[in-house]
């Protein structure tokens, strides 16, 4: 296989137990996040992999595919790289479960610079910020890159910092990664860093060992992410036609 997509999913939650389970228009959120995961024209397959059985037979019951993995992992990366240690696969996307309305295009543009470039281990996606309530929100985490599209840095501050008020675009970062099979295996095995263990972002392992993160700009990204149960019915609203809310928030461990 050239790519594969995991779904890594976990039923434990502090906030919302059992989330990716939750009836959402008469489908599980794990459903519509498989479905749309498979529209993706760069995969070859989707995955799920979780540390539940109740996950696995629902998944099993609509006929997704997945596998169990070790209910210790401490994130979603590392569950992930349980999953596909043993697969024949090029490149592996990181598709967040609690995001049903995931876009297939978002998922072929972070994987594509993989296959266009063979010296990038890992890529992302970001969009501009432009709620002004987003700028000082700690759970939209910001990116800035250099010339050619490569992170110098994640934060969940504002960066980088309009000192001068100079009229220049605040990236927010998406939560879908790319990454290359032998880079995945390899980074999981790293110690958490000092940053990423400050900011609590995961990616900033990545670039403290030296590794180069290719950022992808990928505009109207519509993907709401369920936290809560009041997420949950945001999105029932939208998903019927109704009015509702819109909240975009960076996800990382699942």
């Amino acid at each position: 296989m050239r790519a594969i997509g995991v779904i890594p999913a976990r039923f434990r939650s502090k906030r919302f137990e059992g989330k990716v389970l939750a009836d959402l228009c008469g489908q599980p959120i794990i459903q519509h996040v498989y479905e749309r995961a498979c529209k993706a024209s760069l995969l070859d397959k989707v995955l799920v992999a979780t540390d539940d059985q109740r996950i696995r037979l629902a998944v099993a019951a609509f006929g997704g595919e997945a596998v169990m993995t070790s209910p210790d992992h401490p994130s979603g990366t590392d569950r992930i790289a349980e999953a596909i240690r043993g697969l024949d696969v090029e490149v592996v996307v990181n598709i967040q479960g609690d995001e049903p309305l995931i876009e297939p295009s978002a998922i072929d543009s972070v994987a594509r610079p993989l296959f266009d470039d063979r010296s990038i281990p890992m890529a992302t996606l970001m969009r501009v910020i432009s709620d002004t309530q987003d700028l000082e929100n700690p759970n939209v985490v910001k990116v800035v890159t250099d010339k050619n599209g490569f992170a110098l840095y994640f934060s969940r501050s504002t960066i980088p910092y309009p000192r001068d008020l100079v009229d220049y675009p605040v990236y927010g970062h998406i939560g879908v990664y790319a990454y290359r099979k032998d880079f995945l295996l390899s980074f999981v095995k790293l110690e958490p860093s000092g940053l990423e263990k400050m900011e609590r972002l995961e990616q900033l392992r990545a670039l403290e060992n030296g590794f180069r993160i290719k950022v992808l700009k990928f505009e109207n990204y519509q993907g709401l992410g369920v936290d809560t149960p009041e997420d949950l019915e945001r999105l029932k609203n939208i998903l019927l036609g109704k009015k509702g809310g819109d909240r975009k928030s960076e996800h990382f461990d699942n």
